[in-house]
């Protein structure tokens, strides 16, 4: 049910709509925006702080421009939910039982407003001028404009389009949103220029724009807007009580990532040199709190993963021990420096990944992808704890060891205690539950699962299946793997990722000569969109129940 039938926005079903309201009905529309942003946000949560911000900034676009003849690529897009209200998605924001209705980020598939289907950060500039470029060739005149926020320049590849877009020579417009934070505060020189441009009134003669070639004009005040507390808590936020900011969900929840601080802090405190390293998301792993206790061993690179890793390459190179910590979703921009900087040199980096896991959430941010990208570079050992005991047995022999680039990936399920069968992870060898006739080697945070097959298997089928603790997503046991041919006729191999070009299909290569079926289950290769992971696990057979059936189809054959 609309829950605001009284919202001047009921009235808006496109963009036509915005040009015939007056400079009152704007700001009476901003203010419904922001209200919205933070009910909607609150109930099943969202971006916050990035939404409220531009609510001026996305009326005004729509006032001026003609979309969709006019074209706005907005960075990241995490921005949009305005520009979604706008462009005759307005239920999905009045109407709470039509929240789900719409994603969080631009959709070509939801709307002709929408041009591209994107969630990470610095693509803006760059897409604006293909189109741009694409419109001079075929002599049309319609507006190109870009919406990038001071954050999402310290990337690599917002640098390469600014320096690209002065050859275009033609009508490309660029919007910098200098609100003075990235997803937590702003790294690097860039933003000392910014400082005095804000400080002069746009008048500096230090003015990077004008100096890559482009025509610049300040705007002092582009929305006024009231300042924000808790801006990087509330970039994005869970669902939270709106009268007081208060997350709803459940605290106080051991997360890996703490275990992983803690783990990183014992081997500092014992005398190893450790640098934390991390691209703009100290939250995601908890390390502000790191920070402050460890200010000598903390650096925030800024929203560049490419730099990261080749910077963590020089430091493993000159004594340090650096430890990465990476979004898995985000890693994957830094393919090129993981190759070739890291493995190529094989240099001791430490990477801890999180998100590697199959994704629910928006196409954006899929995090099943990293096994396949990281399995098969050269001198990497990707390890895969299945609790928490092991999680840190083997970040602290990462971190202690200095013979390659050693990559762990962190569970994506709650956090499980039991116990670490090895401290020394130079040699893998499986941890074997035996068991007869079908073995399930079950992958890092599947494991639980696993079990679960187990368990169920012995109760259905009348035998105890062996179950497997493969501990690494890159090297085989074959030791244990061809033990397994002596009483075993079925091997089902269970990961948390995309299954073609991961590591349940080196398991099937091994076997590939030989009588030996295997079964491998994980995520499919696509993108997922929003779709509930009750579906997902439907869709991949990824239950005890689906799993167990499939097995006794293959036994019987």
């Amino acid at each position: 049910m609309n829950q605001h039938p009284d919202y001047l926005l009921n009235k808006i079903t496109g963009p036509a709509d915005v040009k015939q309201l007056t400079l009152e009905e704007m700001e009476q529309l901003a203010t419904e925006i922001r209200q919205l942003v933070v009910e909607k946000d609150a109930a099943i949560g969202g971006h916050v702080g990035p939404n409220l911000g531009v609510a001026e900034a996305t009326i005004a676009y729509h006032y001026v421009f003609n979309s969709p003849v006019d074209k706005i690529v907005w960075d990241i897009s995490h921005q949009a939910y305005g520009h979604k209200m706008l462009t005759g998605r307005a239920q999905a924001f009045l109407d709470p039982d039509q929240y789900q209705t719409v994603t969080g980020y631009t959709n070509p598939q939801e709307s002709p407003h929408d041009y591209y289907a994107i969630g990470h950060t610095g693509t803006s500039v760059a897409l604006a001028i293909g189109m741009a470029k694409a419109r001079d060739m075929q002599g049309r005149k319609e507006n190109i404009l870009a919406f990038i926020g001071d954050g999402s320049m310290s990337g690599g590849l917002a640098f390469e389009a600014f320096n690209n877009a002065a050859k275009l020579h033609s009508n490309l417009i660029i919007v910098v949103n200098d609100n003075q934070m990235s997803i937590d505060e702003n790294q690097g020189g860039l933003y000392i220029s910014l400082a005095e441009l804000r400080a002069t009134n746009g008048q500096t003669p230090n003015n990077p724009f004008i100096a890559m070639g482009l025509d610049y004009k300040y705007v002092a005040d582009g929305n006024d807007l009231a300042a924000i507390d808790h801006q990087m808590a509330f970039h994005w936020h869970g669902p939270f009580d709106v009268a007081t900011g208060t997350s709803t969900g459940a605290a106080n929840v051991e997360k890996y990532a703490d275990l992983a601080r803690q783990t990183v802090a014992e081997q500092i405190d014992a005398g190893l040199p450790v640098l934390a390293l991390n691209a703009a998301i100290p939250g995601a792993f908890g390390l502000k709190d790191f920070q402050a206790k460890y200010p000598g061993n903390y650096d925030d690179v800024g929203i560049a993963e490419q730099f990261s890793i080749t910077y963590a390459t020089g430091l493993a190179q000159n004594g340090v021990r650096p430890i990465v910590f990476e979004n898995s979703t985000f890693l994957q921009r830094a393919y090129d420096q993981l190759v070739h900087d890291m493995a190529l040199n094989n240099q001791p980096v430490v990477l801890y990944i999180s998100n590697g896991t199959i994704t629910s959430g928006s196409k954006t941010h899929q995090g099943g992808f990293d096994i396949p990208y990281l399995s098969n570079i050269p001198n990497v050992e990707y390890l895969a704890p299945t609790n928490a005991e092991e999680l840190q047995a083997m970040l602290k022999w990462a971190l202690q060891q200095t013979d390659r680039p050693v990559a762990i990936r962190q569970p994506g399920q709650a956090v499980v205690h039991g116990v670490a069968t090895q401290t020394d992870y130079s040699k893998i060898k499986y941890a074997v539950d035996a068991g007869e006739k079908v073995a399930i080697l079950a992958l890092g945070g599947f494991y639980e699962l696993g079990r679960a097959v187990q368990t169920l298997l012995t109760d259905q089928l009348g035998f105890k299946p062996t179950l497997i603790n493969p501990l690494s997503a890159t090297t085989l046991d074959e030791a244990t793997l061809t033990a397994l041919r002596t009483n075993h006729t079925v091997v089902v191999t269970l990961e948390d990722g995309e299954v073609n070009g991961g590591w349940g299909q080196k398991v099937a290569s091994f076997y590939g000569p030989t009588s030996m079926r295997v079964k491998n289950y994980g995520a499919a290769r696509e993108f997922n969109d929003s779709v509930p992971m009750v579906e997902l696990k439907q869709r991949y057979h990824l239950t005890p129940e689906l799993i167990v059936n499939d097995i006794a189809t293959l036994l019987k054959d």
